[in-house]
């Protein structure tokens, strides 16, 4: 009996320090039937933790699924980091079911420090939609919210894109699945807006339209580790369009692959547009097949419009762009397609260390270039037909290539949390456990593990064990039930396959 004593008071010190107040959904009067409409439920549960409550944690449990109307998650709050784990599947209704605004699905405004992660499902049905010629609301954006993290999930099918960022400042989105037909129009994975200081990393992206699209009003970003394709590539733009005045610089995508996709490294400006694009880096750069490896192009319209160009009009200056270390396969015989404006020519464009062979040819030959209104420099392997580029050795050696352009300054980094998880940050607060905490937890665990093994040993041991281990796994369910699979490295009562469940 002293002993049993013993192992629930340690069990007590335990819970004390490692005690969470995370908030599930379902106790709101959320149902997880993926037929009840939950939005009210989730609007109640957001209200609670916007407020301060449930330790600024809210969870949408894992094996169910929730479905929900346009929702709209207003800050400030007052708890920060706010941590929403998407551990569960959330669909949205069909069209014909749908309510309220068509802008957006799910939208998170005004909120600092937002943590959106987990291994669940965003899914926004969005096969009903794309026959639909009116509005389409992109499935989850986020609007001026400093210090976000999105992370693990995977989204399916938006209506139009998938994700949208407007007006956020330290943004970390990383490890995400992106997947829609490639014939479901305008689904892009990922459109960035008016917004610095953007990591987007370690991402599958499989759309209608571009995998990422970075547009005006952006600066500080950076692009690496996306497996892009079917889809239109990555791109800057389209900027310009109805006259607009565009501005996005230091951008860097290095380390991506780009598989059958329509574009690759993509720049487009509508024509009539002013402003600039400028201080642009691809770097390390592998394609699969596709049609248009490297493209600038000022003449963009859409592809749909019957109206004429005039290029002697105004045009988004495009300048300051690096081509570097690219190699694959191309679609068309083409591998590089420049088409600037004569009146806003691009400037200062270098490529180096660029063999692109096309994927038709089998014995490989090198795809050809064109270019018209660009002046910058070629180095070495790289396409040939760019004769309208200037082979400046001096241009060449004061350009700035990826060695130093896709170089990110410790201000860039979001401080939500660091790009990889120590093993002292919890999965599911996103915030980070003192590291004497941890230490604890694990000297008390293998403390509980040596004493019963103590009481097993002397046969003092009858239903209470029972009655303990009980107790210590609901403790370890309760507490890790939103840990991103935390390996425990001792084997207590068989809890590895159990915490994170």
């Amino acid at each position: 009996m002293k002993k049993t004593w013993i192992l629930n008071f340690l069990l007590f010190i335990l819970q004390i320090f490692t005690s969470s107040e995370a908030l599930d959904v379902t106790q709101y009067g959320a149902v997880g039937d993926g037929v009840t409409d939950a939005s009210q439920a989730f609007l109640k549960a957001w209200e609670v933790i916007c407020s301060g409550a449930g330790d600024g944690q809210l969870v949408v449990p894992a094996g169910m699924t929730f479905m929900l109307q346009p929702l709209n998650f207003q800050g400030p709050c007052k708890s920060t980091p706010i941590v929403v784990q998407i551990l569960g599947n959330l669909f949205a209704s069909s069209k014909g079911k749908w309510k309220g605004d068509k802008d957006q699905w799910i939208l998170f405004s005004d909120i600092e420090g937002l943590v959106v992660e987990g291994g669940g499902e965003i899914n926004g049905q969005g096969s009903s939609w794309w026959e639909h010629k009116g509005s389409r609301p992109t499935a989850l954006k986020f609007k001026s919210c400093n210090n976000l993290r999105l992370s693990g999930l995977t989204h399916v099918d938006s209506p139009m894109a998938h994700i949208h960022i407007n007006q956020c400042n330290d943004v970390s989105i990383s490890r995400l699945r992106i997947n829609a037909p490639e014939s479901s129009p305008n689904t892009d994975g990922i459109d960035v807006a008016a917004s610095s200081n953007v990591i987007i990393q370690d991402c599958l992206i499989a759309t209608g339209d571009d995998c990422i699209a970075i547009n005006s009003g952006t600066s500080n970003i950076r692009i690496s580790g996306i497996d892009c394709g079917p889809g239109h590539g990555i791109s800057i733009g389209s900027l310009g369009k109805d006259g607009e005045i565009a501005s996005v610089e230091n951008v860097c995508v290095q380390n991506c692959n780009f598989r059958g996709t329509t574009n690759g490294a993509r720049i487009k400006t509508w024509p009539g547009g002013s402003g600039y694009a400028r201080k642009i880096t691809f770097h390390g750069i592998t394609l699969d097949n596709v049609e248009n490896p490297i493209i600038i192009d000022q003449h963009y319209n859409n592809g749909d419009s019957d109206k004429t160009t005039d290029d002697k009009s105004s045009a988004v200056e495009v300048s300051k762009v690096v081509y570097s270390n690219f190699v694959g396969t191309s679609k068309s015989e083409y591998g590089v397609d420049f088409h600037c404006s004569e009146s806003v020519p691009c400037t200062e464009i270098f490529m180096r260390d660029v063999r692109i062979e096309t994927a038709s040819s089998g014995s490989g030959q090198v795809a050809q270039g064109q270019c018209l209104n660009v002046r910058g420099g070629v180095s070495t392997l790289a396409v040939p037909g760019l004769e309208c580029l200037a082979l400046s050795t001096d241009m060449l050696s004061s350009a700035e290539f990826p060695e130093q352009t896709c170089m990110l300054p410790n201000s860039m980094h979001p401080n939500t949390l660091p790009m990889q998880d120590p093993l002292w940050v919890y999965g599911s607060g996103g915030k980070q456990l003192r590291v004497y905490d941890t230490l604890l937890t694990s000297f008390v665990s293998l403390v509980l593990y040596v004493l019963l093994t103590l009481v097993a040993t002397s046969g003092d041991i009858s239903t209470d064990k029972n009655s303990l281990v009980a107790n210590f796994d609901t403790f370890v369910a309760t507490r890790y039930v939103n840990c991103r699979k935390i390996e425990l490295k001792q084997d207590i009562f068989s809890i590895n396959n159990q915490i994170c469940e």
